[in-house]
């Protein structure tokens, strides 16, 4: 066995060994055997009988460390005390902290942070509730909230579970546009009470991301906390997956010479992110959408238990297809998978108009791998970094609330999204353009100040901003 080019994971086995049965060679020696590659060996203790050793190894995978573990397991005089690798360690004690902006160092500045001098700082909020945008976190915080009932890739593995995903979500909010976030994970899935929960947090906030609740559920909480709240409210998983997507069609379709507004375009799966794409490709003009979920196409004329489909069938599918998603693909000119792996086959995208483009999102596998789909399709986008075109939210969502809290917005309007999709795509120059480059990389330096303009501008246009915003206001981006 050996390990692929570019492995780039690694583990950090704890051995206890005893001295007299077994030798670092045998361990070493298993360990190549096994395809491991030992780049790194800490004594953490030793004594007259045992050692205590921490041997870093490269490995490929999950199972290729398991392996590894189970040989030297079985050595005699060798146990295994604790495995850990590179992902663990960053999260050992939380990803975040926070952290004081002004240091105490004597008297008078206790007295100014706390009291006498804050009582001042309340009664002028007090006075005049609007003030706690400028003089409290506020005014660059936002709450990051789960119930932990569709984790990407996970399912419903409920809140503590959920936790390092919204943790890595604060961390995206702070290194790429500036934006404290706090992750706050629910231990309830009732849609009232996550409503009334989120609404007795608004005080402490600027704005609000909803992450990784299930549909339908999600589509409610959001609805009624946008009415109930008068800070904005954004369910990442439905509208940052439909901007990203937006952003990466538009250059799509100009690098084939089609126009949007003329293609047929075919969405599998039809949970937030299908309904939220849907949507939003409505507003940029496409006429020609049929949604597929597990019983075929959703038209009109059949009735639906699920409100969101009733929704969707009067709006969408003007044709009124029926069938199986190999059915109503024929002359497509787009497939978007938001659904799961392998539904999409080879037989499918020959049926598809010519120069297909296809956004298979499904993560971590998506509905079919580029590697099987290149010679059938011109444009080929997946939710994944190791592949080209990667349709990832955070391309979307940093910019976002960086722009809604500068210029104080109250909502989040179809103006907002559709500005921050044309932004994101217009960081890839006409030069740039290819097929295996129709969306910015996660680290372009441009997209967030880019998106935070263009949202800044369409929230004036759309009468939803609170504050002026200098022509020249900048936000500082750090990677």
């Amino acid at each position: 066995m050996s390990i692929p080019a570019g492995a780039n994971t690694r583990i950090i086995l704890r051995l206890e060994m005893n001295k007299q049965i077994a030798s670092f060679a045998q361990i070493a020696a298993v360990i190549g055997e096994s395809g491991g590659d030992i780049v790194a060996i800490d004594v953490t203790r030793s004594d007259q009988v045992t050692t205590v050793r921490d041997i870093t190894v490269n490995v490929y995978d999950k199972k290729h460390a398991d392996l590894i573990v189970q040989a030297a397991g079985r050595l005699a005089g060798v146990r295994v005390l604790q495995v850990s690798d590179q992902t663990f360690l960053m999260h050992i004690g939380g990803k975040i902290e926070m952290t004081p902006k002004t240091p105490i160092k004597n008297r008078d500045d206790l007295s100014r942070v706390y009291t006498p001098g804050v009582a001042q700082v309340c009664l002028a909020i007090h006075e005049k509730p609007s003030r706690a945008h400028s003089l409290t976190i506020k005014r660059n915080t936002i709450a990051v909230v789960s119930d932990g009932s569709a984790v990407l890739g996970l399912g419903n593995i409920g809140p503590e579970a959920a936790m390092p995903v919204m943790e890595g979500k604060a961390v995206l909010f702070k290194q790429f546009a500036g934006v404290d976030a706090f992750p706050i994970c629910l231990d309830t899935q009732d849609t009232d009470e996550i409503v009334r929960i989120v609404k007795a947090l608004a005080p402490t906030f600027g704005g609000i991301n909803l992450e990784d609740i299930s549909a339908p559920r999600c589509f409610e909480i959001e609805r009624r906390l946008i009415e109930d709240l008068d800070i904005p409210v954004f369910h990442d998983d439905q509208h940052g997956t439909a901007v990203v997507l937006l952003a990466g069609l538009l250059n799509a379709v100009k690098l084939v010479g089609k126009r949007l507004e003329d293609c047929k375009v075919v969405v599998c799966g039809i949970g937030a992110a299908g309904t939220a794409c849907t949507k939003i490709l409505m507003a940029a003009g496409v006429r020609n959408i049929v949604g597929v979920d597990r019983n075929g196409a959703i038209a009109s004329g059949i009735p639906y238990e699920n409100e969101a489909w009733s929704w969707y069938a009067e709006h969408t599918n003007p044709q009124r297809l029926t069938g199986s998603l190999s059915e109503v693909i024929a002359g497509a000119d787009v497939f978007i998978g938001v659904s799961g792996p392998g539904v999409l086959k080879i037989d499918d995208l020959k049926k598809m108009a010519q120069d297909p483009i296809v956004f298979a999102m499904a993560n971590p596998t998506p509905e079919i791998l580029p590697e099987e789909a290149e010679p059938y399709v011109r444009v080929m986008a997946t939710g994944r970094s190791d592949y080209p075109n990667q349709i990832n939210n955070v391309l979307c969502f940093p910019g976002i609330f960086r722009g809604i809290l500068d210029c104080r917005a109250s909502r989040v309007t179809e103006e907002m999204k559709l500005a921050a999709a044309q932004a994101i795509a217009s960081v890839v120059t006409e030069e740039e353009l290819n097929e295996h480059y129709i969306i910015p990389s996660v680290f372009n330096h441009s997209v967030v100040e880019r998106v935070r303009e263009a949202v800044i501008k369409a929230a004036i246009e759309s009468g939803v901003a609170r504050k002026s915003v200098p022509a020249n206001g900048k936000v500082i981006v750090s990677l």
